[in-house]
């Protein structure tokens, strides 16, 4: 959880390589991306060769059967995790030139991410769960993080519930919640993986609509694992996967 959240540094400040821009630059550039999981007896290919461009402003859904590589490209995406070999862009610039410490602002700064079981911290209020990214932000005050926080709130419909706890909520507010800790920080990429995956099509349908909404209103960038193609379908773009390779 630290290595996710924590970070000081303004990564705003590093430049973009070979004279991309961050209007021009896509966010997200996957080359030739493997990943190859090995034990002592067996190879496993996670990733085969995998090239993908996420535009700015763009909503993706990347789809395929269970075991395909789909959360594996997500964590990678969300530089939870390094590839076997390849390279990822972020706005122009190879994410192997940054340091561990860059990183993390990486991730703390640009990427909130979304997952199927909430991941909330139950001992913990719905107001301080939100919060929890920008504790590691010490340039802001306790007073700027709280307001970002109850904003957030505001903005997935859930500010009166801020004094709850997650086990007061229904699985559609716990995944708002989740949503709102993931926007507090104002990231330009939300990864999202299986967001609807726990819910019935009423409640998931809100979610959807959520996302969609912040994708079109605010000009956020999401990609979404999802097995629900009427979901996928909803979006800009759809990927698919099967046995690691991309398929369409």
């Amino acid at each position: 959880m630290e290595n996710l959240l924590a970070s000081t540094i303004d990564t705003n400040s590093q430049p973009p390589l070979n004279g991309a821009t961050a209007a021009t630059a896509p966010v997200l550039q996957l080359t030739n991306i493997e990943k190859v999981y090995q034990t002592a007896t067996i190879e496993t290919v996670a990733l085969n060769r995998v090239n993908l461009t996420i535009n700015r402003g763009e909503f993706v859904s990347i789809m395929g059967p269970s075991g395909c590589g789909k959360s594996t490209l997500l964590s990678l995406m969300g530089l939870l995790d390094e590839p076997t070999s390849g390279t990822i862009e972020v706005d122009g610039r190879p994410v192997q030139s940054y340091s561990d410490k860059e990183l993390a602002g990486l991730r703390n700064l640009k990427i909130g991410f979304v997952f199927q079981s909430y991941h909330l911290i139950n001992d913990l209020s719905v107001l301080d769960n939100v919060e929890l990214p920008l504790l590691y932000r010490p340039k802001l005050s306790g007073r700027e993080r709280r307001q970002r926080a109850v904003a957030a709130l505001d903005k997935v419909g859930l500010s009166a519930r801020t004094g709850h706890f997650p086990s007061q909520l229904s699985g559609g507010q716990r995944q708002r919640v989740a949503i709102a800790r993931a926007l507090v920080g104002g990231p330009e990429i939300i990864l999202a993986d299986e967001p609807t995956g726990n819910l019935d099509s009423v409640m998931g349908e809100e979610i959807m609509d959520l996302l969609l909404g912040l994708n079109k209103t605010e000009g956020v960038t999401i990609v979404m694992v999802t097995h629900d193609i009427q979901q996928a379908m909803k979006t800009g773009r759809v990927v698919r996967f099967f046995d690691g390779s991309q398929v369409g």
